[in-house]
This record gives structure tokens, sequence and C-alpha cells, in this order.
């Protein structure tokens, strides 16, 4: 087979599509823009820049905060290193079974596998398999975008709690009021976004389209949930902003300026950041006591006013280094098992040592700056 298919970085430089190196090459623009602005700057569901709803469950089920460390770092490890290999290896496979395939194409070979290896019992439970991911998929956005919107947005901003005092003044019968009220508006945003999700699937044709389609939804709202931890100023509707921009942004950017890849991304992220700066600077800060009992409970970084809790700067390069050593150790634990899989001992105890070492750092420096408490 021909060295590039096994080419794990791209050719940088070249953006053609012509020879069969085109599906692997790209520019030197969208490779800077990969490289240092997409990982911060756009949200991604299961992989939200400053941690997100996946993330917050599995650390709110653990009994402290050493413990919530360990099992978001197992679940790095387990979703990044152990999970992706059965794929890896069916795409090594396909590549080996069926050879004539373009570089366009080679996806195919996942479902080329699936049509022509598996026996009719298998083939059954993975069109069960797929058929119920993709309704928990759907259930679990509708039922969480209305959440969003609902409790977020409507119950907080638009019309609170507070407001269905009138029912005869009696707290029994105003919060049946609320909450009853609260359900409907639910049912009405779920509608919403059925309606909004179905107008937008209608221009997307792929799964790497619709990918693409949620990186440009989501460019520049990384950075707000990011500062959020460091910086007293983000406030609610700094988030609110930042969810709403990339799509002002992104529609500029394709259907007036006419954008391509990767230039339409970066305006996007350009005028996400500066519209959610501006909302935060023209709107009120968070109540003090809301701050102060934030930093009481989180303990935060960053600029936080010398706030009683803050731990200000203090911690910031253990956490930087612990940072940079989970990302080494989880690409390590990635290819030592790649290079165990095909018998390459000696790349393997390279990488595995890799991997070793970075962990060891890594939880030195996350013992600097983490607590006992319950």
């Amino acid at each position: 087979m021909p060295e590039w298919r096994f080419n794990f970085f791209p050719d940088i430089g070249s953006a053609s599509v012509s020879d069969q190196l085109g599906v692997y090459s790209i520019s030197i623009a969208a490779f800077f823009t990969f490289f240092l602005v997409q990982w911060w700057a756009s949200w991604m569901p299961g992989a939200e820049p400053g941690g997100g709803g996946y993330v917050a469950q599995r650390m709110m089920s653990t009994r402290n905060e050493k413990d919530a460390l360990k099992a978001t770092l197992f679940f790095q490890v387990a979703h990044y290193c152990l999970r992706p290999w059965p794929w890896i290896i069916t795409g090594l496979c396909a590549l080996v079974l069926f050879p004539d395939l373009a570089p366009s194409e080679a996806g195919k070979g996942f479902v080329l596998i699936m049509k022509h290896y598996l026996p009719a019992g298998v083939k059954g439970l993975l069109l069960v398999a797929f058929l119920s991911a993709y309704m928990s998929t759907i259930s679990t956005q509708l039922n969480w975008g209305a959440s969003f919107l609902t409790n977020d947005l409507y119950r907080r901003f638009i019309r609170p709690e507070e407001s269905f005092a009138q029912y005869d003044g009696l707290s029994d019968d105003s919060e049946k009021a609320a909450q009853k009220h609260y359900v409907k508006v639910a049912r009405w945003f779920t509608l919403l976004i059925m309606v909004i999700a179905f107008f937008t699937t209608t221009m997307i044709s792929t799964i790497d389209e619709a990918v693409r389609f949620l990186i440009a939804a989501g460019a520049g709202l990384g950075m707000v949930l990011i500062l959020r931890w460091f910086w007293w100023r983000i406030n609610a509707w700094s988030e609110i902003s930042a969810s709403l921009f990339p799509l002002v942004g992104y529609l500029i950017a394709k259907k007036v300026l006419l954008l391509s890849e990767p230039m339409d991304f970066l305006f996007t992220v350009a005028v996400t950041s500066v519209g959610w700066i501006l909302v935060t600077l023209l709107t009120p800060p968070e109540k003090e006591t809301t701050l102060d009992h934030f930093c009481d409970r989180v303990k935060p970084e960053g600029f936080w006013n010398q706030r009683k809790g803050s731990r200000g700067w203090q911690g910031t390069w253990p956490l930087f280094t612990a940072w940079i050593m989970g990302v080494l150790m989880t690409y390590s634990i990635l290819f030592a098992i790649g290079y165990l899989l095909f018998v390459e001992w000696s790349l393997f105890a390279i990488w595995a040592g890799l991997a070793l070492v970075s962990g060891i750092i890594l939880f030195r420096m996350l013992g600097k700056v983490t607590t006992k408490g319950t």
C-alpha cells in the first residue's frame, strides 16, 4: 500500500485536491487554525473548552476534588486512547480489503465491511445500536436544549418564578402555577428546536458537514467557557451572547462575504469575541453574594479582585504544566497501544515510557493545587 496511507500528520502547505494526497493535504492557514485557534475557540458537545455538562456529571458524582480529577482523567484516557482503536483497526482492515477506494471515498470502507463481513444476526444488532444511538442523541439534545432555554434564559430573565406571586398570595399555588407554566414553555421550546433543526439539516448532506457546522456554530464560545473560571466579570449575558453571536457571524461569513474555510471560521471567532466582550462590559456583573459564594466553593485562579477564597495566580503554573502533561500522556498512551497491537516493541517502550513520565509529572502537579475537601 502507498506510504501516505499511514501518515498520521497531514501534508501541510498544500490545499489542492489533486493526486492521491489531496484528501490529506491542508493549507498552512488551515493547520494553524486547527492548532492554535479551534481547540480553545469552538464548542463541541462532550469536548467543551472550560468543561461542560458531560464532564460536570462525572465530577459531581465523586466524593471530593481529587476523585473528580481522577474520574475525569480516566474518562479522557478511555475516550481518546481505548475507544478509538476498534475503529482504527477496522479502518486499516478496510484499506487492505478494499484497496481500490479513492481517498475521498475511504470512509465507505466501514460500511463495506459491515455489508460483506458481518453475519446476519450481528447486522441486526448493529442496526438496533444505530437506531438506539440516534434516538438517544435526539432525545438528549431536545431535552437538554429545552432545559437550557427554559431554566437559564426564560425562567431567569423573561419570567422569573417571583412573578407568579399574584396567585392568591399562597406559596403553594404560586409554585404549582409556575411549574405548570414552565413545563408548557419547555414543550414549546422543544418544538421550536425541532423546527430549527429540521431546516438546518436540509442544508447538510454528510456527517462531515454536520461536524463542520457544529464547530462553526460554536466558534468563539469556548473562550467564555474558559474565562468564566478566571475572570470575575463574566456573567450570564456573556455566555448567552457568546452562544448567539456565532450563528450571526457564520451567516455573514457564508452568505454575505462568501468566505471559504478557514477564513469563515476565523471571521466567526472574531465576531463572537468582540460581541461577547462588549456585552459583558455593557451589562452589570453578577451580584457580590454570588461571586463570593462562587469563590468560597470553587477557590478559582485568576482575576477575582482578591476576593476571599480566590487563589489568585499561585496555582496557575502547576495547572498549566498538568494540562500539558495530560495531553502528552493521552497521546502517548494512544500510540503505545497501537505499537503494542502491531508488535513494535521498541516504539511501544518509547511511548509507554513517555506516558509514564508525563503521568508522574501530571499527578505531582495536581497534588499541588487540589484539596481534600468533601
